[in-house]
């Protein structure tokens, strides 16, 4: 598949400053995004910003309506929010959980979302239950099924990453959708890491519930992220909190949520930000996801082959289906000393501490990891940068 690298680069200043391989952090934005924050952050200093907002009605609508065409839902089912976090915290602490309540996760699952798991069990007495991996490294679907039909209480909700930020897997999301259908338990799927690398769309996997940050691989603005619940799921979903922009006050003793997704929004919100995100949403379709996900896993490929041929560089990634995520380790020297070497030599990567994956780095004898991620404007250049650049054999020792 011919990519226009050469294009991507011209649409991305960032690309000629550093060798950027933390795009699973933070990617590059291209210069159509910075523009379209920039001049809605012009308007409001013109004209103020209730004002600039009216005015900007259609482009703020225009991102819902992006977003829908590129995860395959619909506009009533998508709420923009700050970040990913608070997208998967709304519909995840908007479910009632009761004694002896299964939540079901894979090994793999990120530090925030265990903690709100850890903590939902403590206030309610609702059990976390890691579901075992495979012999790829992936989460096991026989054994979701298992402990699906199985167990001492019922399964209120299976809650999994699809692309974990520590090992360039990609997790077999529409086999997990499946067989929580057929077991009529809602799906939430943290897709922080998927959307924008990878097609992803909602009925095919069959999630109830996604969030999705737009700062990593969709190249949007940090600050920005979203959340969709099936319709389905709307009425047995009640916010953590509420404010007139979620909800209206339709007596002095009562008050009634808004019907969509939006009811896990709130009132104030950074109208420059969600309009960076339509951007960039847009922007990604125009390159395709299918495309995007060819050159990002050939880039992590090749990645990969160059690590696993270098003296003591141990690659760390797992699963059936591999994404742009690569991690590795050298021996002798730690992932930060690692991260500052690449720093200093214009490579930008980023580090997996254990405190981020305690379910699953402990488990494979990792205390850290270092992270390169790839995206489609990257070059073989740039991955022969940061394999020169790598600690020499008398720094290891």
């Amino acid at each position: 598949m011919i990519f226009d690298v050469e294009r991507a680069r011209r649409d991305t200043p960032g690309a000629a400053r550093v060798a950027h391989l933390n795009n699973a952090g933070a990617a590059l934005p291209p210069v159509q995004v910075t523009e379209a924050v920039i001049a809605h952050l012009r308007r409001e200093a013109e004209v103020g910003g209730y004002e600039a907002a009216a005015a900007a009605a259609e482009q703020v609508e225009g991102t819902y309506t992006a977003i829908a065409r590129l995860i395959g839902c619909n506009v009533e089912e998508l709420a923009v929010v700050e970040n990913a976090t608070r997208a998967w915290d709304m519909a995840f602490y908007g479910l009632r959980f009761e004694p002896g309540d299964r939540i079901l996760t894979a090994r793999a699952e990120y530090a925030s979302n265990v903690i709100a798991f850890l903590q939902v069990a403590a206030r309610t007495g609702a059990v976390v239950e890691v579901v075992d991996d495979d012999e790829s490294g992936q989460v096991s679907v026989p054994d979701l099924r298992r402990r699906l039909s199985e167990g001492p209480s019922p399964v209120k909700l299976v809650a999994m990453t699809h692309v974990p930020t520590q090992g360039g897997l990609v997790n077999p999301a529409e086999e997990v959708g499946a067989v929580a259908r057929d077991a009529n338990v809602p799906f939430l799927l943290d897709a922080c890491q998927s959307v924008g690398q990878l097609p992803v769309d909602v009925d095919r996997i069959g999630c109830d519930l996604l969030s999705a940050t737009g700062r990593k691989f969709l190249r949007g603005p940090r600050g920005t992220g979203f959340l969709y619940v099936r319709r389905s799921m709307l009425d047995q979903l009640e916010p953590p909190f509420l404010d007139l922009h979620a909800a209206t006050w339709t007596a002095p003793d009562r008050y009634q949520i808004r019907p969509d997704a939006r009811r896990f929004e709130n009132w104030e919100t950074n109208y420059a930000a969600k309009i960076g995100l339509g951007v960039a949403v847009d922007y990604a379709m125009s390159w395709g996801l299918d495309a995007i996900e060819a050159r990002v896993t050939a880039l992590a490929d090749r990645l990969r082959a160059q690590l696993q041929s270098q003296d003591g560089v141990h690659v760390h990634d797992q699963g059936r289906r591999r994404c742009g995520i690569v991690t590795f380790t050298i021996d002798g020297v730690p992932a930060q000393q690692i991260q500052q070497i690449l720093t200093n030599n214009g490579v930008n990567v980023s580090v997996s501490l254990v405190d981020y994956a305690r379910l699953d780095l402990p488990n494979r004898g990792l205390p850290d990891l270092v992270r390169a991620s790839v995206h489609y404007y990257n070059t073989d250049d740039e991955l022969d940068q940061l394999i020169a650049a790598l600690p020499s054999p008398a720094i290891r020792a």
